[in-house]
């Protein structure tokens, strides 16, 4: 049995899992954000309501363990940003400890349990609040040792030129601190400021979706040049990865049409020809951050014990 977690700002969801298919969540319990003594003393409640030692202990965290210096950044929870986390955990615990970004996760949770399930080569695509994703390939997590590799959301590969016919766009500016990614013109916020650049209203990306799927004018023509942005980089992924299905998570996956569109589109686009969806929407829809980090988990389990 090993014990995951997912840490959010907000909350840290915890459960145990004797398989992928038996992850069994426990009461999530509010994070504490500025004090690590209090956060490692959460995790050690939910370890004890469990009422049993795991083999190990996996975290799905909103951040990235820099591959580098081991250094968790992670700016919403103060308390472990910096810190060498891995380290200090198994330090405060006493157990061994997997470290892995949520999209990463939400990747192997797709992978063991959702729609990636037969496929040797997986890439989770996150289309929500920023545009992530993750690459598993033979059931093994790309990332696995931390760093920045499925971040396809961040680099300034964003078109100036889109749609058709053809507009003119500028570089947005990017929390990463560089002009032209993904992030700030294609997630759910990025959705909202191209709708407000191209007409010049401020809508949020619910009600943009709505009124393409409506028909109005405007909202067309803003997802048209969306998903023409957003499928050659994609394409660019799939080539280079050579992924046969790609999950899509985040709350822009809800909206059946546009991922049916970027499917569509991506297909178009690609070296190898798909008579099938390619981009579908993720099926491991409860609590994929915990279910890929049993995925992790578990495999580490079964590693440790046939060496």
């Amino acid at each position: 049995m090993i014990v995951c977690f997912d840490i959010g700002g907000t909350a840290i969801k915890g459960a145990a899992a004797w398989s992928v298919d038996d992850v069994r969540p426990v009461p999530r319990r509010q994070t504490p954000i500025h004090d690590f003594d209090a956060f490692v003393a959460v995790l050690k409640s939910v370890i004890a309501e469990i009422g049993s030692v795991p083999d190990c202990v996996v975290f799905s965290i909103a951040g990235i363990i820099d591959a580098d210096t081991d250094r968790t950044i992670m700016a919403n929870i103060p308390s472990v940003h910096g810190r060498l986390l891995k380290a200090d955990l198994e330090a405060a615990l006493g157990l061994p400890v997997l470290i892995a970004n949520d999209a990463d996760c939400c990747a192997l949770a797709e992978y063991g349990a959702g729609a990636g399930r037969g496929h040797r080569v997986v890439f989770g695509a996150i289309l929500g609040t920023g545009v992530g994703g993750g690459l598993v390939i033979d059931g093994k997590l790309i990332n696995s040792g931390g760093g920045f590799a499925g971040e396809w959301g961040h680099a300034p590969v964003a078109a100036t030129r889109a749609g058709k016919p053809l507009v003119e766009l500028p570089r947005f500016s990017c929390g990463c601190g560089l002009d032209g990614c993904l992030d700030p013109v294609c997630s759910a916020r990025g959705m909202e400021r191209l709708h407000s650049h191209l007409a010049g209203k401020t809508m949020t990306a619910e009600d943009i979706l709505d009124d393409w799927q409506a028909g109005e004018a405007e909202a067309a023509r803003t997802i048209d040049i969306y998903i023409d942005m957003l499928s050659g980089p994609l394409a660019l992924v799939i080539n280079v990865t050579g992924a046969t299905i790609v999950p899509v998570g985040g709350g822009l996956s809800n909206c059946a049409p546009l991922i049916d569109a970027l499917d569509v589109a991506v297909r178009g686009r690609i070296l190898r020809k798909f008579s099938r969806p390619l981009v579908v929407k993720a099926q491991c829809t409860i609590e994929p951050g915990l279910v890929g980090a049993a995925v992790l988990g578990l495999d580490f389990v079964d590693r440790s014990k046939a060496s």
